[in-house]
């Protein structure tokens, strides 16, 4: 059993639970921000997921690795109630888990370090902000990143399949240019390398478009460039391959020849330690 309001059966000790009550997964940066305001109950790594309250959110807050043993181990009827925030091409994953109808949500977002406040992805392109979700339990991630000063826009499915991609090529582009130039931020290699980062975003965009069969809204330059000046001194690292560059590397090098040939390179130098 949990200290952290589980009973020994397994069970939430509350059956009515407060209202915008969550259960959230992961007590790093993002998961300790989330249960830091309102009704909570944070779920380390291994621990239980209660069968109720049932109909309320579970909030995942942890590296894409840790999806199949939380998914394993969540109670039947809980599985609707999954709400997956990680970054990454997520659809045939969930597909896969037969959870492809789940809340989703990218956090435009950056926390430097626990307990520091987050830096919301506002911009000057988008005065709204970039973070978004969708699915049954999408008003209640609004409301508690708005309990934290934090924007989120509810959106339909066909809606955020576009801006999914979007946050992935940038993910995908900034960290690959960045790792392969040695630049110490997203920022640098924006800013250094511009040139090579558009051809990038324009290269993955019309291949992505062309595989989805989704229309991207114009601008998506100047959003992505937009972020990365909120998010500046995030650092560089090609990371999680197979939920990222890996979607990009395998449409092949006809219509990702640029992204393919830097990601080739940077394994030449040994910049990155994971095999293509």
């Amino acid at each position: 059993a949990s200290s952290r309001g589980i009973s020994s059966d397994g069970t939430s000790p509350t059956t009515t639970p407060e209202e915008g009550f969550c259960t959230i997964i992961g007590g790093g940066r993002i998961g300790s921000l989330l249960a830091s305001n309102g009704p909570s109950l944070l779920l380390k790594r291994g621990d239980a997921i209660p069968s109720t309250p049932e109909g309320t959110p579970i909030l995942i807050a942890t590296r894409n690795d840790s999806l199949d043993g939380i998914i394993e181990d969540c109670p039947a009827n809980r599985k609707a109630d999954l709400v997956f925030l990680q970054n990454g091409y997520l659809d045939g994953y969930l597909g896969t888990k037969g959870l492809g109808d789940n809340t989703q949500s990218l956090l435009f977002l950056s926390v430097a370090a626990m307990g520091v406040d987050a830096v919301d992805g506002i911009t000057s392109v988008n005065p709204e902000g970039l973070t978004c979700a969708t699915g049954v339990h999408a008003e209640a991630l609004k409301e508690r990143l708005g309990s934290l000063g934090l924007k989120c826009n509810v959106v339909s499915k066909e809606e955020y399949q576009p801006a999914m991609i979007e946050k992935l090529i940038w993910i995908s582009t900034y960290m690959l240019v960045g790792t392969a130039k040695q630049c110490k931020s997203v920022g640098q290699a924006g800013s250094e390398h511009t040139e090579l980062v558009q051809s990038i975003v324009s290269e993955l965009t019309a291949a992505t478009s062309a595989k989805e069969g989704i229309t991207f809204l114009p601008g998506t330059m100047e959003r992505l460039a937009a972020y990365t000046d909120v998010v500046t001194d995030f650092p560089c690292a090609v990371k999680e391959f197979e939920w990222r560059n890996e979607y990009f590397y395998n449409l092949g090098d006809d219509v990702c020849p640029v992204h393919n040939g830097l990601l080739r390179e940077c394994k030449e130098k040994e910049l990155i330690a994971f095999d293509l």
